[in-house]
C-alpha cells in the first residue's frame, strides 16, 4: 500500500471532487443533507463554482480517493477568524486508519495559512465516535448547539460545535457562532 497523500483540489479537479462526493452520498446518505440523486443532476458549472467557494481536500492512496473534506469560513461567525470543516468522509475500508486525521491536519494548516484562529467542526451530540475523534484531534466542546439537519439514530437530534484553536492561540475564547 502506498503513502497516503492529501491535496487541495482546484476548479479543474471538479470531476474528481464530484466522483468522491457522489461516492460519499451513495455510501453514507444519512451523513449528508443532500442526496445522491440531487447531486448527480448538478451541472458542471455548479460543481466548478463549489470548488471556488471552499477549499476541497481529497485524501488519496494507490491512485484512489479514500477521503474528502471541505474547509471554509464558519457560516455563523461574524468575522473571518474562524474556519469550518464540513463534509468530512472516509471510505469504509479506510476508517480508523488515519485518513480523517490527515484530512483534518491539512484543513487546519490551510485555515491557519488563511489567517484563521479557530476551526469549528459540528458533530452529532449522540455520535460518540465523532466526538471522540474530534476530541483526540484537539477540538474542544462549546456551549453552541443546533438542530441536526439530518436526524439519525447514531447522531441524535442535535449537533455540538467543537472548536480547535490554531497556532499560538490556546485560549478558551471561541469565535462567535
Amino acid at each position: 500500500m502506498s503513502e497516503l497523500t492529501v491535496r487541495i483540489l482546484t476548479e479543474d479537479d471538479w470531476e474528481a471532487y464530484r466522483a468522491v462526493r457522489l461516492e460519499a452520498l451513495r455510501e453514507s446518505p444519512e451523513a449528508f443533507v443532500a442526496t445522491h440523486a440531487e447531486e448527480s443532476a448538478i451541472e458542471e458549472s455548479v460543481w466548478r463554482d463549489r470548488m471556488n467557494r471552499s477549499v476541497r481536500l481529497v485524501a488519496e492512496q494507490d491512485g484512489r480517493a479514500v477521503g474528502v473534506a471541505s474547509i471554509g469560513r464558519a457560516e455563523t461567525s461574524g468575522d473571518d477568524d474562524a474556519g469550518e470543516i464540513f463534509a468530512l468522509w472516509v471510505t469504509p475500508e479506510r476508517r480508523g486508519t488515519g485518513v480523517a486525521s490527515a484530512l483534518v491536519r491539512r484543513a487546519a494548516a490551510q485555515a491557519r495559512d488563511a489567517g484563521q484562529r479557530h476551526i469549528v467542526y459540528w458533530v452529532g451530540t449522540e455520535n460518540g465516535r465523532a466526538v471522540a475523534f474530534a476530541s483526540g484531534m484537539g477540538f474542544r466542546p462549546t456551549d453552541y448547539r443546533r438542530p441536526m439537519r439530518v436526524v439519525s439514530e447514531e447522531d441524535g437530534e442535535e449537533e455540538i460545535a467543537m472548536v480547535l484553536p490554531l497556532g499560538d492561540d490556546k485560549s478558551s475564547s471561541y469565535p462567535r457562532l
